[in-house]
C-alpha cells in the first residue's frame, strides 16, 4: 500500500524538487561538445555540497548490486539509464539523458531529461519530443479514482503511434521518504481501468524511458549502465507528481 502525503509532507517534496530542477537545468547548460560526462557530475556535486541536499543514488545498493559511486546518473545515445559520469566526451549530435534525486529534511524528489548536444538529428529530436510528451500524457491521467494502468496506457500509445518503443522492464515508482516507496509501480504501458487506484496523497515518478528501435534492453559489465540491445538512440524524461484533488501536482518542474 502506498503511503500517502500529508500538504506539509508534499510541501517538503517540492522543496527537494526545486533543487532537483536547478541541478537539471544546469547540466542541460553544460551538454555542449568537449565536455566530459564527469565535469557534469562535478558541477551537479558541488551544488549538493552548498545547499547541503542528500544524494538517494550515492551509496545506493539493491539486492546485488554495488553501491552507485555518483550523485547522479548520465547516459548518452543507446544508453538508457543509469550511466555511470566520468571520461566520456560529448560530441555534436549526441543526446544526454541526466537523471538526479535530492533528499532534503527526510523528503526525496526525483526527476529526468533529455538534452542535445548542439545540433541533432530529425529524428533524434523527434525522440526528445515524443519521450516529453509521453511524460505529460501520462501525468494528465494521474488524478483519483484512475489506475496505474490508464497511465501506462497514455504514454504507450503515444509512444508507439510515433514509431517507438516503450522499455518495459524499467517503471516509475513510489517516492517520499524513500527513493523507491515499496508497493507502488508505475510502468510505462498497461490497460485502462487496470493496476493500482490512485489517491489523493500518493507521491510517485513518472519516467517514460522510450527507445527509436526495438524494447530490449542488456546491462553493460559494470553491472549499472542499461542500453538498448540493438543500440537505438533512447530518452527518458521523469517528474516527480503528488495526487491532489485537482489531479497531478508536479513537485520537479521549480515551481
Amino acid at each position: 500500500m502506498a503511503d500517502l502525503k500529508s500538504r506539509a509532507d508534499i510541501e517538503k517534496m517540492r522543496t527537494a524538487g526545486r533543487i532537483v530542477r536547478k541541478i537539471l537545468d544546469r547540466m542541460g547548460e553544460m551538454c555542449v561538445p568537449g565536455a566530459t560526462t564527469g565535469e557534469l557530475e562535478d558541477e551537479a556535486s558541488t551544488y549538493f555540497l552548498k545547499v547541503n541536499g542528500g544524494s538517494p543514488f550515492l551509496g545506493y545498493a539493491p539486492g546485488e548490486h554495488k553501491p552507485y559511486p555518483a550523485y547522479t546518473c548520465i547516459s548518452v545515445n543507446e544508453e538508457i539509464v543509469h550511466g555511470i559520469p566520468g571520461r566520456r566526451v560529448l560530441k555534436e549530435g549526441d543526446i544526454v539523458s541526466v537523471d538526479c534525486a535530492v533528499e532534503m529534511d527526510g523528503w526525496i524528489a526525483d526527476s529526468a531529461w533529455t538534452f542535445p548536444v548542439g545540433k541533432i538529428s530529425e529524428k533524434a529530436q523527434k525522440l526528445l519530443q515524443v519521450t516529453e510528451e509521453c511524460l505529460y500524457k501520462g501525468i494528465a491521467q494521474a488524478r483519483p479514482g484512475n489506475r496505474t494502468g490508464d497511465m501506462g496506457l497514455a504514454v504507450q500509445r503515444h509512444a508507439e503511434r510515433n514509431g517507438f518503443s516503450v522499455i518495459r522492464e524499467l517503471v516509475g515508482h513510489g517516492v517520499g521518504r524513500t527513493m523507491h516507496e515499496d508497493g507502488l509501480q508505475i510502468p510505462n504501458f498497461g490497460w485502462r481501468n487496470k493496476g493500482t487506484v490512485l489517491q489523493c496523497g500518493m507521491t510517485f515518478a513518472i519516467e517514460p524511458m522510450i527507445s527509436a528501435g526495438r524494447k530490449d534492453i542488456i546491462t553493460l559489465a559494470d553491472g549499472w549502465t542499461i542500453t538498448t540491445q540493438d543500440r537505438s538512440l533512447a530518452a527518458h524524461f521523469e517528474h516527480t507528481v503528488a495526487i491532489t484533488t485537482d489531479g497531478a501536482l508536479i513537485l520537479t518542474n521549480g515551481e
